[in-house]
């Protein structure tokens, strides 16, 4: 594929392939664009995910829909789709009505919702009977006599997530509002999966995909246009966006970049995956997008590009002539101008305070430093940019981001998506904020660490901290000191409970199946995190299997974890996760099903006081923790 020729003054589009959220833009776009303004250069955005969701449920969508399963032979339709269109008429005829009211355009659709007579109800909703109140009510337990908005909010969601099982079931069984045929790139050494499903013909989603870029392109009519990939479930979604402006306007530059490329496709070899798209850039874009868009413009040379995978002559090369990234400070207020931000969707589909945060709401991302501050965890990829490069900003140039943003869009609610906020710099912009009086709302994620003072704490729920979310990780502090988190289970105790204390929701992350990590570890684990919640220090938890990467310093020097790593698959696409093996032998699949379990009815306020082993379905080692850990530890001084 021959590189185009761009125009003296080019047009940038920047696109959010699905899926990535519904409720809120992923902020990759925003700061392009912002960034691309700024320097002059006419930048425009827009987001297919919610586009797709939108166009494939709404009325219109779902008559579509029928027609493509009426098309199927009768074998092929399953009992919830056979369903679906028994109870057509129901559906088509709430459809449009039900995004309207998630979409906050129809509030007072919630009492015809909350009343279990206006939706129909798939599989989805057959969980609720499972619950109820004194009285009967399947949702008195969550939303008592009045939530109304948020019942409603959580039943609209479940009627989603019909519609979607029946796409999946009829249509494409890779379909996610999330995680969007997520098997074909995740640590897929081999393009042959993603080759083969491009190459299929499409389906109704792919075909409604393609509608929606051709409109884009219509639209704005770009030389230039940029996808970013966060995660591997908007690989597909993204490919497919670039074979359909491919084929309408070959000249175009296509480029993919995103959080997907800059950890999975590191050692790039792949040539048919420029089949597809021109350039492939790695880590901060906007460096390498200058550089792209002067080679482009004829001014700069192929061999000066920046971080840019490129093919030629059949064979992708990785060119990265040496220039300084663009500082943290300067790269610009993030726009969400362009993006349908009165569209998105707030969903409800878990019944939880902290874990709706990342569903619910329309939230501007916004970063307060890049990088990592810490920099030192031995499960992270602390080898690349997004961790490795930290560069703050002075707090007034926050603040007038943040500023910026809300006179922008209207809206006061902030996430602020660092992997771990800078305590000095969340407590500079907290004070900064109050100067200013600026109102907003904010939650984002930090370390645990002793700066976090009862002190700290207050001042930052005064400037309007909501919610924290922490890693606590495996809740031991051998296994604590060998991630070398820099904490311990006593200082987070501490900590969490200062954010308690001063009304800001904790979540904290948790992980299971660490390098050496027995079964002993486990259930010790589980008791530091019972008493957490027994003692009001964390208010929700989720733990997730622990996946070692060729990034983190467990990847690069398994020795020091005591483990030996599986050979990765041979082929050129992604290369991320690797497989050990753990002398210990623990079987982590059997303790994490317990796990899961017990965290689920901690965050609810069950069984919180049981013995930890009465979750376990497999014969596990009686606690060492005391009893009164956790609250010993809060009657100790901080530090």
């Amino acid at each position: 594929m021959s590189a185009p020729t761009l125009p003296e003054s080019p047009r940038v589009l920047s696109l959010i392939p699905p899926m990535t959220q519904l409720n809120t833009p992923y902020p990759s776009t925003a700061y392009l664009t912002g960034f691309l303004r700024g320097r002059g250069i006419a930048a425009a955005q827009d987001d297919l995910a919610l586009k797709l969701v939108l166009r494939l449920l709404s009325g219109a969508g779902l008559r579509r829909l029928r027609a493509a399963i009426e098309a199927l032979p009768p074998k092929r339709r399953t009992p919830r789709v056979q369903a679906f269109l028994e109870r057509f008429d129901d559906y088509a005829g709430t459809a449009d009505r039900t995004l309207a009211f998630l979409q906050g355009r129809d509030p007072t659709l919630a009492h015809r919702i909350a009343s279990r007579g206006f939706l129909p109800e798939g599989p989805r909703f057959q969980a609720l009977e499972v619950y109820g109140d004194e009285e009967g009510d399947p949702l008195g337990w969550a939303f008592g006599a009045l939530g109304l908005q948020d019942r409603a909010k959580h039943l609209a969601t479940l009627y989603l997530d019909d519609l979607a099982d029946v796409l999946r079931e009829a249509i494409d069984p890779r379909f996610e509002f999330v995680r969007y045929a997520e098997s074909l790139a995740a640590a897929q050494a081999s393009f042959d999966g993603l080759a083969d499903a491009l190459a299929a013909p499409p389906n109704l989603i792919d075909d409604t995909l393609r509608e929606l870029t051709l409109e884009a392109l219509e639209q704005h009519q770009p030389d230039v246009v940029l996808l970013s990939v966060p995660f591997p479930g908007s690989v597909y979604g993204a490919l497919r966006i670039a074979q359909a402006l491919k084929a309408a306007k070959p000249g175009i530059a296509v480029v993919l970049g995103g959080g997907f490329v800059n950890t999975e496709l590191r050692e790039l070899k792949e040539p048919r995956l420029f089949d597809h798209v021109d350039f492939v850039t790695l880590d901060a874009g906007e460096r390498p997008l200058l550089a792209l868009l002067e080679h482009l413009q004829g001014k700069r040379s192929r061999q000066r590009l920046v971080r840019t995978y490129v093919r030629d002559d059949g064979v992708v090369r990785h060119v990265n002539f040496p220039e300084p990234d663009v500082p943290f400070a300067e790269v610009g207020t993030p726009t969400w101008d362009g993006l349908p931000v009165r569209d998105y969707l707030s969903l409800l589909d878990m019944l939880n305070p902290m874990h709706r945060l990342w569903s619910d709401g329309r939230w501007n991302k916004l970063t307060v430093a890049h990088g990592c501050y810490w920099k030192k965890c031995s499960f992270c990829d602390v080898s690349l940019d997004y961790i490795a490069r930290y560069e703050g900003a002075e707090a007034t140039v926050l603040a007038d981001r943040i500023e910026a943003i809300v006179n922008e869009t209207g809206q006061t609610g902030f996430h602020f998506v660092d992997e771990a906020a800078p305590p000095k710099a969340l407590k500079a912009l907290a004070t900064e904020l109050l100067r200013r009086d600026l109102r907003i709302s904010w939650w984002g994620n930090v370390r645990f660490e002793k700066t976090f003072t009862p002190e700290l704490a207050e001042l930052l729920a005064e400037s309007g901290c909501i919610a924290i979310s922490g890693g606590l990780e495996v809740a031991s502090d051998r296994l604590l000191k060998l991630m070398n988190k820099g904490v311990s289970v006593a200082q987070v105790a501490r900590v969490t409970r200062a954010f308690a204390d001063a009304g800001v929701m904790v979540h904290a992350y948790l992980m299971y199946g660490f390098p050496t990590q027995t079964a002993q570890d486990t259930v010790d684990a589980l008791e530091y995190v019972r008493q957490l919640f027994e003692n009001g220090c964390i208010h929700s938890g989720f733990f997730h299997r622990f996946a070692c990467t060729v990034h983190s310093p467990v990847g690069q020097n398994p020795d020091a974890f005591g483990i030996k790593l599986k050979p990765l698959p041979e082929g050129g696409f992604a290369r991320n996760d690797v497989g050990f093996i753990d002398p210990t032998g623990t079987d982590h699949d059997a303790l994490g099903r317990a796990l899961k379990k017990a965290i689920y009815n901690f965050m609810h306020g069950n069984l919180v006081e049981a013995d930890v082993r009465s979750w376990f379905d497999v014969r596990v080692p009686k606690p060492t923790v005391p009893k009164q850990f956790i609250l010993r530890a809060l009657e100790q001084p901080g530090g």
